[in-house]
């Protein structure tokens, strides 16, 4: 008989109540899928994933989008001096500063996201979301993390949040939560896990077997028997 496949973990660990008392009996929604020019990563990402894949391009864009507000506030006080004084242009550049740096982080942020959406080009961290799930799978760990949420309650946090990316220029809205509903099938991560054991397998046998070819063709005793001068064994 075919050996059966052993069931795989969820994809996030409920921390307080077991899974009899994490179904109800309101069915799930089915999350909308948004037509993207590449492939979805993620369509709720958690906000510190998020984050942790932002490009170094992302950072320069937030660093200029920051120095905007400020500079354009030196710019308009120098052209038509508000003469308010030291102390009151002082809070002024604090305030522009507070708004700028909240500016970048959402330029740096809507970036990013945009890429787990499949929004923009992303080969980059589809890299970086295999490697990350493919190892979690080999240590057994949950692939969205712990949660002390019901499934029907991660659920209703997944709604709330999922493609909130597109809307963060109106109302900034990140996913905190840990749940289930990713928008995409994870049994790909299960997938490659088994296979890259195999892969290496196979990378180690390569030298070996040509090795074992070379030995054994009709012209390997000529091979082997000739020294690094270009004579023969006698």
């Amino acid at each position: 008989m075919a050996s059966q496949e052993s069931p795989r973990p969820p994809s996030v660990q409920t921390l307080t109540e077991g899974p009899e008392l994490g179904r109800t009996g309101r069915p799930n929604v089915q999350a909308r899928r948004l037509v993207g020019d590449y492939p979805l990563i993620d369509s709720d990402p958690h906000f510190t994933r998020v984050v942790k894949y932002a490009r170094s391009s992302d950072y320069l864009a937030a660093v200029g989008t920051a120095a905007i507000s400020p500079a354009l506030m030196l710019w308009w006080e120098r052209i038509s001096p508000s003469e308010v004084g030291r102390g009151g242009f002082a809070q002024i550049m604090r305030l522009s500063g507070a708004i700028g740096a909240t500016a970048g982080f959402l330029m740096l942020y809507s970036r990013s996201i945009n890429r787990f959406y499949g929004f923009s080009e992303n080969r980059r961290e589809i890299e970086m979301d295999m490697r990350e799930m493919t190892d979690k799978v080999k240590r057994g760990e949950p692939l969205y993390g712990k949660t002390t949420l019901t499934e029907y309650m991660q659920g209703a946090s997944a709604r709330q949040s999922r493609y909130s990316g597109v809307f963060l220029h109106v109302m900034p809205w990140f996913n905190f939560a840990n749940h289930d509903q990713h928008g995409v099938d994870t049994a790909k991560y299960y997938q490659n896990a088994e296979r890259e054991p195999k892969a290496r397998l196979r990378s180690r046998e390569g030298p070996a077997k040509a090795l074992f070819l070379r030995t054994t063709s009709p012209n390997a005793a000529k091979i082997l028997c000739t020294l690094p001068n270009g004579e023969k064994q006698k």
